[in-house]
């Protein structure tokens, strides 16, 4: 197969990352409100996840705050520490939690941060989501404060609607630098980017999207078609939703079909070619970060930047996806 694992530039820094990084919210060790989404990782288990994700072409990890107060990042760190990898080999993307916080916190906790992540660079630091007790202004001002002192290398937002993301990027372009990205909800099941402005804003200023979800939470591997039992076993919400329920499979199940149809040509799964869909059909906009809970889950991963996609194949899945949604 076709090597496709050339690495990208994150909006308009230097920063050159693999299309696919690692999503670790999972490493929360189950810990916190946000973390109990996920059940409790083993070390090794963790540490063999990463080893895996970097030996496929991976080279960036995205991680948070608020992904069990901490526990993700030095999880994280720890294992990047066994493994022996240097900062160049494995980028490191976090976020600062806004919520009922105002933008003297984001100074004020970045020794946290750092601590937490070994001392490690932060070669991305997000602001998680819109809302906080302060404006988007002050929370730029602080971040630019960050790469001033050498604390943080670029900033990105993350959950921003397209005025915020425009309003970040000129408020850090008036100060010598530019926004790097918006990390947002993005996969062939949900498109609201494509509908509300964000991506067409992110083009035309040449800001990354990193779509964060983009198999649907497992939804899209068809795991849950083939076995809907699974869903009683999935942890968090899930189970609760109605796409995970026999109207919603019912619903997904054309585009899955697809998806397989299409992989049997590249020797792949129906999860791959719903990744290599996500990092390619809007050229090299788009990157994604996949989690992983077993092994096989980060091969699988890795196993997306294997191949591409043609034209005629990225349009037939889109307008299948259309299909769906609009129904």
């Amino acid at each position: 197969m076709e090597n496709m694992k050339m690495k990208r530039s994150l909006g308009h820094t230097d920063l050159q990352l693999s299309p696919l990084g690692l999503g670790t919210w999972q490493f929360s060790k189950g810990s916190g409100v946000v973390g109990k989404f996920w059940g409790a990782l083993d070390d090794q288990l963790t540490e063999d996840i990463i080893k895996t994700s970097l030996k496929g072409g991976i080279n960036w990890f995205d991680t948070a705050e608020v992904y069990g107060n901490g526990e993700s990042e030095r999880i994280l760190a720890k294992a990047l520490e066994n493994i022996g990898v240097t900062p160049e080999e494995a980028r490191i993307a976090t976020k600062w939690w806004p919520m009922l916080r105002t933008a003297g916190s984001i100074s004020k906790t970045i020794d946290e941060r750092k601590e937490a992540l070994r001392h490690r660079p932060i070669d991305l630091y997000q602001i998680h989501q819109p809302y906080s007790l302060s404006s988007v202004e002050k929370q730029m001002k602080a971040t630019i404060e960050l790469v001033k002192a050498g604390h943080i290398n670029h900033i990105g937002v993350s959950n921003f609607n397209a005025s915020a993301m425009v309003n970040s990027h000129r408020i850090l372009t008036e100060n010598g630098l530019s926004l790097a990205s918006n990390q947002v909800k993005y996969s062939l099941l949900d498109r609201r980017m494509e509908e509300n402005g964000v991506l067409e804003s992110a083009k035309e200023l040449g800001i990354s999207i990193i779509a964060y979800s983009p198999l649907e939470q497992g939804l899209l591997s068809g795991k849950f078609h083939d076995n809907p039992a699974l869903i009683h076993d999935a942890k968090g919400p899930r189970r609760f939703q109605r796409k995970f329920k026999e109207a919603g499979l019912a619903e997904s199940k054309p585009l899955i079909a697809l998806l397989d149809a299409i992989g049997e040509k590249y020797n792949v799964s129906a999860s791959q070619v719903a990744l290599n869909w996500t990092i390619h059909y809007h050229g090299e906009t788009v990157f994604a970060i996949p989690g992983a809970t077993k092994v096989h889950h980060a091969q699988d991963n890795v196993g997306a930047m294997t191949f591409k996609l043609d034209a005629g194949e990225l349009e037939e899945i889109s307008r299948a996806s259309w299909k769906i949604l609009q129904t």
